[in-house]
């Protein structure tokens, strides 16, 4: 198959800075013939592949103190000093809130079929349960009608990281299994009031960051870990009891969905898990593949194995032993097949091998080499190989499912004090990334993976967690410095080209 690497990629992130299609066509009508794209264009996929972008609420938002809304423990981790590169908070965001209508007409551009996005449950629930906050369902209510106003599907993720600070402060959040009960009842409220429109709903966004992050490492809310690094927590075994209370929510709101609403609503439901690919350190040695093997296992292993067979895999209930909680017999029965389709959401990939005391080692460098290109996030290593192996994994340990790649991105440098904007619309490393990891997908597809969407991260700049706004991954540009102008990148103009829709007359 012919690809476009190096000269002729750098080539389309020069034609497409210009501002309007038709300056672009007439770049492109010079040396660079967009034929050399074949593997990365809408109609390379199979037919009805959704393409969309992805964003989370407290990410964009903002309004994180308007019109009933509770917080969230982002809303109050972010407000703790020395937590957030500086000191930023999502309480303002890119005030998606008061400009989701701009914003939708901006996916719209991109010729994208679908917007992933995320209910904040303070919003709806400013205690997490009990009293309904009204004003911030009819936010919602606005924001799911303008999208399908405008032939875009909305693909809904009931919690992305938000816990409400309420629940958290009286029950422990996710450390309590009384959470169960609670997630329940909002996933009800949500499934009665948007279920007859939104047609495919994620239950989580992401269980590993926020049970890693929040509770075993404490850089991300709540904050918890072992002493002396974190106030309160314990590292050993929180992360994985708060992983288990998440995937039991996760099957109770799935058994209510398939229960009370499916039939008549005719939808989908299901989560969105995130995983690196683990390439063995030494290809040759069977003990690195065992530890790349395990290192998968135990990422995305973690929830998928609950999901598709009733437990947790095998290497994980060796090495963790009784820091993993079990599930009862009932339990498995419900976890066990909860799910229509599984989001993945993939950026990176590491090597792995084992250490002297037979832990899992992982790396991103092998002989001083980095395993793929680097970017301004220290995570996030270039490789786009490793999204073809992942879903492919993925396919063959549970039988092939239907998948979709709910986020997949790459981040930039926020150089609005260095350089001028002009040149920070060029993001030629983005259009690469997404041309190479895209184009991997697709060979999946060929490969017989039943992968039926793509959504890329992000559509704006926004909040990025503990990096704040030092690194940027939106495909349009925000302008921190000018009213939060949405602004759009080079990235935007491939898209375009990229995701054109064709029709016979």
């Amino acid at each position: 198959m012919a690809t476009c690497k190096g000269a002729c990629l750098l080539l389309i992130a020069v034609c497409l800075v210009f501002q309007s299609f038709q300056e672009f066509a007439e770049c492109r009508e010079g040396p660079m013939i967009i034929e050399e794209l074949p593997t990365v264009q809408r109609s390379s996929f199979p037919s009805g592949f959704v393409f969309g972008s992805s964003t989370a609420a407290y990410q964009i938002e903002g309004a994180a103190r308007e019109a009933g809304k509770g917080a969230s423990i982002w809303d109050i981790f972010s407000h703790q000093p020395g937590k957030i590169l500086g000191n930023k908070t999502g309480d303002i965001a890119v005030d998606h809130y008061h400009r989701y209508a701009e914003d939708i007409w901006l996916l719209k551009d991109l010729n994208m079929d679908a917007y992933r996005f995320s209910i904040s449950w303070t919003r709806i629930f400013p205690n997490g349960v009990g009293v309904v906050n009204w004003e911030g369902v009819k936010y919602y209510d606005n924001l799911i009608d303008h999208v399908l106003e405008l032939g875009i599907d909305p693909y809904v993720t009931l919690y992305h990281w938000d816990m409400p600070q309420a629940l958290d402060n009286s029950i422990g959040g996710w450390l309590s299994p009384d959470i169960i009960d609670s997630f329940s009842k909002y996933a009800r409220f949500c499934f009665e009031r948007w279920g007859s429109k939104v047609k495919h709903w994620i239950t989580f966004n992401e269980i590993h960051t926020f049970a890693i992050s929040g509770y075993m490492t404490g850089v991300m809310a709540p904050g918890r870990c072992s002493a002396p690094v974190c106030v309160a927590g314990n590292s050993d075994t929180e992360p994985y009891i708060v992983a288990h209370h998440a995937l039991l929510s996760h099957a109770h709101a799935v058994d209510i969905y398939r229960k009370e609403f499916k039939d008549t609503q005719q939808g989908m439901i299901g989560i969105t898990t995130d995983s690196m690919w683990f390439e063995p350190l030494d290809s040759n040695s069977s003990s690195d593949k065992q530890a790349a093997q395990e290192a998968v296992e135990a990422y995305i292993g973690w929830y998928l194995d609950p999901i598709f067979y009733g437990h947790y895999p095998a290497s994980m209930r060796r090495n963790l032993g009784s820091n993993l909680p079990t599930f009862t017999a009932e339990e498995a029965a419900l976890v066990k097949g909860s799910q229509d389709f599984v989001g993945i959401n993939h950026y990176t990939s590491m090597y792995a091998t084992f250490g002297i005391s037979g832990e899992i080692v992982k790396t991103y460098y092998k002989d001083g080499v980095p395993i793929g290109d680097p970017t301004p996030s220290d995570w996030l290593f270039v490789v786009p190989f490793g999204i073809r192996k992942l879903l492919n994994w993925v396919s063959e340990r549970y039988h092939n499912p239907i998948l979709y790649v709910t986020e997949n991105g790459r981040a930039e440098f926020n150089k609005e004090d260095s350089m001028p904007i002009e040149d920070q619309l060029k993001d030629p490393e983005r259009i690469r990334y997404y041309h190479d990891y895209m184009q991997n997908v697709l060979l999946a597809v060929r490969d017989g993976c039943d992968v039926r969407g793509y959504f890329a991260w992000s559509l704006l700049d926004n909040f990025e967690w503990s990096e704040g706004y030092t690194v940027r991954f939106g495909i349009y540009y925000v302008d921190y410095k000018n009213g939060l102008a949405r602004l759009p990148k080079s990235s935007v103009f491939w898209f375009r080209q990229v995701l054109r829709k064709t029709f016979n007359l």
